[in-house]
């Protein structure tokens, strides 16, 4: 896999050191949550709504929104990935990035050379992208949905700036009853929150709704576990954090949920996954892992070998090298007729 060579690190001064790491705990969801929070930073309101839009333009952010879990909307995700020629790769990268449903892919260092998850409203949803994905590439696509989740968050974090107090964490919840308004309101809102005074009343202008209307659903759906929170994302490749690397493992399956809970709490894991075995891939239990080099990165994944113990027959670690998609997911589009959503031309299939 050909490398793309690494993009300057932006010139951060204490200041937005200060934004990305407090940012990144979310905001509050009150009429003014910008002014809220830069009281909090002893800023000014348009002071900081200028740093975040500097941020995202200089690539130290991907974008300012809110994180979404899908099982608690009532959608899912899953991982999928793919063997692509060498020669073939921008092609099909552009064909897969085509598709709404998918919101992140990486190119790794490995067989299977591009990770993408897709993210919809239904299980029947995702397996349409997948097979009209072998259609349009006519590559095969490895799919590992989750079996489980043991844990997932991440943050930047510099050197020079105490880290805010941990956020509880919240027990995962059953899926929340969404009428449509709310699902228009994700929609809405997924690709970023508006970055103004009052984003709730630029989200209702979009939505010719009432601005209250708009400020209690994004409560409701916060309470509800439906959005995480309303935070920053950082761009942690821009910001030297380059060895990302997904370990995965063969783990004995008699133990996987009490080993996954131990990994998933090891504090450099941002991501924790109990994932099935397939045809060609023994694998069952996923950990990133985050590093500013390989060595790093390296020595997080031998900690994670050490409690494993016995408990592990093998494993790789999988380096990104690019990134090829990154956005906001986009769990529910504004209903229309069934021509205009791009669904494939197949009959339903089991999921």
């Amino acid at each position: 896999m050909t490398r793309r060579a690494a993009q300057p690190q932006p010139a951060l001064d204490a200041i937005d050191r200060r934004v990305i790491t407090h940012l990144q705990e979310g905001i509050p969801i009150v009429p003014r949550p910008f002014a809220e929070a830069a009281r909090a930073l002893d800023m000014a309101e348009d002071a900081l709504l200028t740093r975040l839009r500097r941020l995202l333009d200089i690539g130290a952010a991907t974008r300012f929104g809110p994180l979404i879990n899908a099982d608690a909307a009532g959608g899912a995700y899953m991982l999928a990935a793919l063997a692509v020629p060498e020669e073939r790769f921008d092609e099909v990268t552009a064909l897969v990035n085509a598709h709404d449903e998918v919101a992140h892919n990486y190119a790794r260092d490995h067989r299977f050379n591009m990770w993408f998850v897709i993210a919809a409203p239904s299980r029947e949803r995702i397996e349409k992208v997948a097979r009209a994905i072998e259609r349009e590439t006519g590559l095969s696509v490895l799919r590992l949905p989750k079996v489980k989740e043991y844990f997932v968050d991440f943050r930047v974090r510099f050197p020079d700036v105490p880290p805010p107090p941990p956020a509880p964490r919240r027990a995962l919840r059953a899926p929340a009853q969404l009428d449509e308004a709310d699902r228009a309101l994700l929609y809405a809102m997924q690709p970023g929150l508006p970055l103004a005074p009052d984003p709730w009343a630029v989200l209702a202008e979009t939505l010719a709704a009432n601005t209250q209307d708009v400020l209690s659903r994004t409560r409701r759906l916060a309470h509800a576990g439906v959005i995480r929170r309303i935070a920053l994302v950082p761009n942690h490749y821009r910001l030297g954090i380059t060895a990302n690397g997904m370990s995965v493992w063969d783990v004995d399956d008699a133990h996987i949920d009490e080993l996954g809970e131990k990994v998933g709490a090891l504090p450099f894991v941002s991501h924790c996954y109990h994932r099935p075995r397939r045809l060609g891939w023994p694998y069952n239990l996923f950990a990133m892992v985050h590093g500013r080099n390989r060595a790093e990165a390296q020595a997080q994944v031998a900690e994670i070998a050490r409690l494993l113990g016995d408990a592990a027959y093998g494993h790789e670690v999988l380096f990104s090298t690019r990134i090829l998609k990154k956005t906001g997911t986009r769990l529910f589009a504004p209903s229309a007729p069934a021509h205009q959503k791009n669904e494939p031309e197949e009959a339903p299939c089991s999921g």
